[in-house]
């Protein structure tokens, strides 16, 4: 099972900076020892295939470093030519991922899940949009599963009202963004929600997306959901996210579909406990899916 990774390029970052970009090359690290991946570069995506899914003066002033200092500030990080380039490998590894889904199944991304880009800007230390990017570059009939802690608001703004695109998200109610968009399925949860809670409302949405025919699903599986998440205010435990993942793999599998997960959010500290988490995510994908047949399901 192949991943793709984008922690070659490093985002500078001021000192006590909030975002914990340290996660990545740390994910890929413990991935590494157990033997069950195969990892490569992700290539960057180019300004052609980012403007399918945002305004193409966006995308110049993203490379060109010339975003206004508002934007900017929406997304949290200062500009960098590190910055633009790692925001472009990201969404990079999520259409190669999806290209390895369509093809065997399964298709894995070690950054991406950038849900709170818009159209012409980003916002919430998201830069492009990845999974919108790809469901644009593929074509194909798509669901979106959000089960990042945060609302999948950009994805959600971008698909309004495309037929071909079912975005669900199961979010904290009270939790950023405050500005909710409209998804296609919304659940939100308050502040607290633990394991049994969540994956109840998990497991009834799952049928629902099977009824709308997806040809490829997304997942963002961030872990900011877990308890004592600095920014995720709910109670899910380490038990709780690996149930929530084995449902999401053994429902794609059990339904044929491919199947691309992206990383999303995670702020637990020690950082230890974040890349932990998303570990769990990739392992149990690795559990449950790695029988897929050669060629896949399509």
């Amino acid at each position: 099972m192949r991943l793709w990774y984008s922690d070659h390029h490093a985002i500078p970052l001021p000192e006590g900076h909030k975002f914990p970009a340290g996660k990545y090359r740390l994910l890929r690290e413990a991935l590494e020892t157990d033997g069950f991946f195969e990892f490569a570069p992700a290539p960057p995506a180019d300004a052609e295939a980012l403007g399918l899914a945002h305004d193409p003066a966006y995308v110049r002033a993203v490379i060109d470093g010339t975003v206004d200092a508002r934007l900017m500030r929406r997304i949290g990080f200062p500009w960098s030519p590190e910055l633009a380039r790692r925001s472009m490998a990201s969404v990079g590894g999520t259409l190669a991922a999806a290209e390895d889904a369509l093809a065997t199944g399964f298709g894995g991304n070690l950054a991406g899940g950038t849900h709170h880009a818009f159209y012409s800007e980003g916002a919430g230390f998201c830069v492009f949009n990845d999974i919108a990017v790809a469901i644009r570059q593929f074509g194909r009939r798509a669901a979106v599963i959000d089960l990042d802690v945060h609302q999948g608001d950009g994805t959600a703004a971008i698909f309004d009202g495309d037929c071909r695109v079912l975005t669900v998200s199961l979010h904290g109610r009270n939790n950023f963004p405050f500005r909710k968009q409209r998804s296609g399925i919304d659940i939100a949860l308050p502040d607290g929600t633990g394991d049994a809670e969540y994956l109840e409302r998990l497991a009834g949405v799952l049928p629902r997306v099977a009824e709308f025919g997806p040809e490829i699903v997304f997942y963002q599986s961030g872990v900011d959901t877990l308890a004592g998440d600095r920014l995720g205010r709910m109670a899910l435990s380490s038990e709780g996210l690996r149930e929530r993942d084995r449902k999401v793999f053994e429902w794609a599998r059990q339904a044929g579909l491919p199947i691309v997960v992206t990383l999303g959010g995670g702020y637990a500290e020690p950082i230890t406990k974040t890349v932990e988490a998303h570990a769990g995510t990739f392992r149990t994908a690795a559990a449950v899916l790695q029988p897929f047949p050669p060629g896949g399901r399509h």
